[in-house]
């Protein structure tokens, strides 16, 4: 399993001192005069491209997979010789009766399926 190394979370500037800056909406400060943008020591670091995944572990999901999105069963055809490599993900408006549908061909083809209860769940318990 890869594990990727934990997410940096960028704080805008001033975002602690000001009630009406988010402190999850990053924005880049561009002051003439601004400190965090002239890297001065002590002050919040700047989102910049080393803080990248690595490009092999880019867009991994935690199980080692890569997400796929499935309409119909047509669909799973894609990931018959790929399906150690990627992993379906059922969309979001896909019906029940076809959700079971691509779960039940899923299993035929080998082939994971990340959300593939989803919405049988509520539907079984109402």
């Amino acid at each position: 399993m890869i594990k990727k190394h934990g997410r940096k979370r960028f704080v805008r500037h001033f975002a602690d001192r000001l009630k009406e800056l988010s402190w999850s909406g990053w924005r880049r400060p561009r002051g003439i005069d601004n400190r965090q943008r002239r890297r001065y020591k002590g002050n919040a670091p700047i989102v910049n491209i080393g803080y990248g995944t690595k490009a092999e572990h880019r867009h991994l999901l935690p199980n080692g997979f890569k997400k796929f999105r499935v309409n119909n069963v047509q669909d799973l055809n894609l990931l018959l010789m790929q399906n150690r490599k990627y992993a379906a993900e059922i969309a979001h408006n896909v019906s029940v009766r076809k959700r079971k549908a691509i779960v039940e061909r899923a299993l035929q083809l080998n082939v994971k399926v990340i959300n593939g209860n989803a919405r049988v769940r509520t539907e079984e318990s109402e």
